[in-house]
């Protein structure tokens, strides 16, 4: 299996601030993997990272971390992510993943 994380910032690419709450955010983010039928994780932080010109910026980020979902399918959440939250780029990770399930042990010892 594999582990795909999607960083999108908040922060709109032409004025550099975020113009939404992130709650409509997620809201987006949410509706989003809920049409490519795709389960997810999400983790809301604050992150920073140097434009190409030089300039720091500081923004909100969510991180949005997909399990074992096809390639082409991660490339279309995030150019959607992209268009939909205005930016110019979206980092994409992804790397191999050890998986499994625990089931709780209802029965008294």
């Amino acid at each position: 299996m594999r582990q795909t994380r999607i960083y999108v910032g908040l922060n709109d690419a032409e004025t550099h601030e975020q113009k939404f709450e992130t709650e409509k955010y997620l809201s987006v983010l949410k509706n989003v993997c809920r049409a490519y039928h795709v389960a997810f994780s999400v983790n809301e932080m604050n992150g920073g990272y140097f434009h190409e010109d030089g300039t720091y910026v500081e923004e909100q980020t969510l991180a949005l971390t997909l399990i074992d979902v096809p390639r082409p399918v991660i490339r279309e959440i995030a150019q959607d992510l992209c268009v939909f939250f205005h930016q110019e780029s979206v980092m994409v990770t992804d790397a191999p993943a050890a998986v499994f399930f625990l089931k709780a042990d209802l029965e008294e010892t």
